[in-house]
């Protein structure tokens, strides 16, 4: 039942003692509103990164090759090997493997268009290519598999190296020189969060014919089908075997064949930010309880000041639950209270961080074609964390009420009206 006396008696106390009630207060408000800023901090750098992550195939794989660092089957270590062609069919024809681009890289190239030169970096692909990179086109098309079937001499420009050459031209349809051979423009492409906006690409049998290089290929794109780190892994490895057997080198070898494995970097990037997650909760919790147990620490001096006052109230017929119930509401009054102002101020500071990091990333994205690059994103706190930490702030006013209150309880009437 609502009793109006107990609480003007609360107000009155805190009234008389607004300093203390104030500092008090201000460990608990601030308790609240650091673990707010932090759990915020974490949830923008969290999404940030799972933000650049979209912006890559998650499921993607890079396998490259080099010399091998053992014997085997009778072939010395230090042979190189080398992939051709027919490593590429091979591959993208094994169960799990979807997407599969054949890589030979030319380096830097001299490409000009009308009296325009520059040193840009050349990548000669398959189609599947765009799928592995997650490039974005902002105009034309991609290098398709007619591209790759009749060798023609198709260009894909990075947006600076149409920007560089074109101005505010279409690129579209025009014909630039890639070391004195003309390839006509199909596609402008960005790729988020990269220098590849200064590489062109062209079909990967074009190239081959063209600037002798054989039927060679350096490495391979591919993404895999596997929907855990243990699929993915086992894509991985039975990949690793089979060119192990096609080249003879031993499967354990590190140094024959290299792999990267995105499913793998992604998940322990999670891992990190899941054990920060944990870590700002600790540290946020930590700063809270510090602050609740100033607030049991004064209830404690109020208990010791009002000791008379407790007595003659136990004299007179006050029962020990009623005493109990002063000091616990008082507790809970300024620890919710002080607890609330700084989870509004936490939760709107955090409001207020992401309407500028909203428009950076806008501005950002406007800059660079649409492909916007952060590392911290929506750095809010969800409202059901919010409302958590409001239940955890009342249950907590309650315990650091609750040592003072039963101290309080247990005060003897003679004891209390001899205490000076």
């Amino acid at each position: 039942m609502f009793d109006i006396d107990i609480w003007q008696e609360i107000f009155a106390t805190i009234r008389k003692n607004k300093m203390r009630t104030f500092l008090t207060g201000f460990s608990v408000a601030w308790g609240i509103f650091m673990l707010m800023v932090l759990l915020g901090s974490g949830n923008g750098l969290s999404n940030g990164v799972s933000e650049n992550f979209r912006n890559q195939s998650v499921n993607a794989m890079w396998i490259w090759t080099g010399e091998t660092k053992m014997p085997y089957q009778g072939l010395k270590e230090g042979r190189p090997i080398n992939f051709h062609n027919d490593d590429y069919e091979l591959v993208k024809k094994m169960k799990g493997v979807g997407a599969a681009s054949g890589r030979y890289f030319m380096g830097n190239s001299k490409l000009s268009y009308e009296g325009e030169y520059g040193e840009y970096t050349v990548m000669t692909c398959h189609p599947d290519l765009l799928e592995v990179e997650k490039y974005i086109l902002e105009q034309g098309r991609f290098i398709n598999q007619i591209d790759i079937l009749e060798n023609r001499k198709s260009v894909v420009l990075g947006k600076d190296i149409s920007t560089a050459f074109f101005k505010e031209e279409e690129a579209i349809g025009k014909y630039i020189k890639i070391n004195n051979i003309p390839f006509k423009v199909i596609g402008v492409s960005t790729e988020p969060g990269s220098t590849r906006n200064r590489t062109a690409y062209i079909p990967v049998t074009t190239a081959q014919k063209v600037f002798n290089g054989s039927n060679r290929i350096h490495n391979l794109a591919i993404t895999n089908e596997g929907t855990t780190l243990e699929e993915t892994k086992a894509i991985q490895e039975n990949i690793k075997n089979t060119l192990a057997h096609k080249h003879r080198f031993d499967a354990k070898d590190d140094g024959a064949v290299g792999m990267f494995n995105m499913m793998e970097r992604y998940l322990e990037t999670q891992k990190i930010f899941q054990a920060i997650r944990i870590f700002i909760w600790i540290i946020g919790i930590g700063t809270l309880i510090a602050g609740i147990v100033g607030v049991s620490n004064i209830m404690l001096i109020v208990v010791k000041e009002r000791t008379k006052e407790i007595g003659i109230r136990k004299a007179i017929g006050a029962s020990p639950r009623s005493v109990i119930g002063l000091v616990l509401l008082e507790s809970i009054l300024i620890t919710t209270l002080a607890g609330y102002i700084g989870l509004v101020l936490g939760t709107g500071l955090m409001e207020l961080v992401n309407m500028f990091v909203e428009q950076s990333y806008e501005a950002s994205k406007a800059t660079s074609g649409g492909s916007g690059e952060t590392i911290f994103r929506n750095p809010t706190v969800d409202l059901g964390v919010a409302a958590i930490s409001t239940i955890l702030l009342v249950v907590a006013g309650t315990l650091a009420g609750y040592i003072p209150a039963k101290r309080a309880a247990r005060i003897k009437p003679i004891e209390a009206l001899r205490d000076e």
